[in-house]
């Protein structure tokens, strides 16, 4: 079949395998460059709004290319302190700089024959890049603190939600290392540009989180499908997953209608909008509508759920570490005083309290790390936490290798 992109069997697999669904005309020119640039050594840029899917899409970019069955790193570029970013890429010898206790190598090293995939490229600090378009031209580099040259074998992926064109102009991003980068850009559209792949998304999101819950799905009413394909969706295809998964995991996978929408998305229906309605010429999406109190009431509910989302965070990792402390208790010796003087200050004995805690979250952090044999995106998701957060515990504590 010339057009490899409408292969059902070529869909299929990146549905199963990779959850990229859509077949809408964007979508499939989208999946026809990635099923074309795939098999190929080509650099790719993937390009798109946060949410849009872009680590997927550098997913299936290996896994349909030569090199699957290597390694395939992934490394968001944001998450790691611009001071440890070039020593996280390329490695260091001991000694490199103060806390270099041990060599160690980088993310290219444990990527050679496979692929790395570099996230947020866009916040790389120019000193960075200079030697990342020296791998791309020539494979080469030098870890920190050595002058020998090394050579690798991996495919670079890239991705940003930046402008890198408005990045060079502004002196923030080098134009040798953009034209080397976008050999093969591929851009993801957002979701409002291709909303009649909602349905699909929404079944496919929905049948994923039932069958994980054991749960039966009992569909979506036509008339909240239209109200879905009127939002804004601003995250994009991550947003509206989130919102199907709390829905479904909620209300126990019933049938999905406009009432049910509005427990979830109150702010963003119209009022009184209950049940079907009249015309899909009344289907406005709610950036457009005249009155302005909507608008405001839409920009209030989306910054509550930022508030929301950012809470349950910190509650899953302190539940997540309350937990963990608590399993980890019988590996850690705790000294008892020998003797007690009364009158202690309490201040003291709560001070002493969190050096104990300290001490504990530090080897729950060693544990994590010796599990996932260092593999710190794992550890952070097992301990429930962001990478950036890790890092700055593992330098707070001297764990950095």
């Amino acid at each position: 079949m010339n057009n490899l992109a409408n292969d059902k069997n070529i869909y299929n697999l990146l549905q199963m395998r990779y959850g990229i669904i859509g077949k809408s005309r964007l979508m499939t020119e989208v999946i026809q460059k990635l099923v074309q640039a795939a098999p190929t050594d080509l650099t790719v840029l993937i390009t798109g709004e946060t949410g849009t899917g872009k680590e997927i899409f550098a997913n299936a970019l290996h896994g349909l290319s030569n090199r699957k069955k290597s390694p395939f790193i992934s490394v968001n570029c944001g998450a790691i302190p611009e001071t440890l970013l070039e020593s996280e890429l390329f490695g260091h010898e001991k000694g490199a700089f103060t806390g270099a206790i041990e060599q160690r190598k980088g993310f290219f090293e444990s990527a050679d024959k496979g692929t790395i995939f570099l996230d947020e490229i866009g916040e790389m600090p120019v000193g960075t890049q200079v030697k990342l378009l020296r791998i791309l031209e020539s494979g080469e580099y030098a870890k920190l603190g050595s002058s020998a040259i090394r050579k690798v074998d991996v495919r670079v992926i890239a991705a940003t939600n930046r402008d890198l064109s408005i990045e060079v102009r502004e002196g923030n991003f080098r134009q040798d290392l953009f034209f080397r980068l976008n050999s093969v850009q591929i851009e993801l559209p957002p979701l409002r540009r291709h909303i009649e792949d909602i349905p699909l998304l929404i079944d496919y999101f929905a049948q994923k989180v039932s069958d994980k819950l054991s749960l039966k799905y009992d569909g979506i009413s036509d008339d909240a499908i239209k109200i879905l394909q009127s939002m804004n969706w601003a995250g994009n295809v991550r947003e509206l997953r989130n919102l199907i998964e709390t829905m479904i995991t909620l209300e126990q996978a019933t049938y999905i209608t406009p009432d049910i929408l509005r427990r979830h998305i109150a702010p963003a229906l119209p009022p009184g909008s209950r049940a079907p309605l009249a015309t899909e010429v009344s289907m406005i999406p709610l950036r457009d509508y005249a009155e302005p109190r909507n608008i405001e009431l839409e920009l209030i509910f989306r910054t509550l759920l930022e508030i929301k989302n950012d809470i349950t965070d910190l509650k899953r990792y302190f539940i997540t570490l309350n937990a963990k402390l608590e399993d980890l208790k019988s590996q850690i010796l705790i000294p008892e005083p020998m003797f007690s003087i009364s009158g202690d200050n309490e201040e003291d004995k709560i001070e002493e309290k969190i050096l104990r805690l300290d001490d504990m979250e530090k080897k729950l952090i060693s544990v994590a790390l010796e599990r996932f044999n260092g593999n710190r995106r794992q550890a952070a998701q097992a301990l429930g936490i962001s990478e950036r957060t890790l890092y700055r515990k593992l330098d707070d504590y001297g764990l950095i290798k």
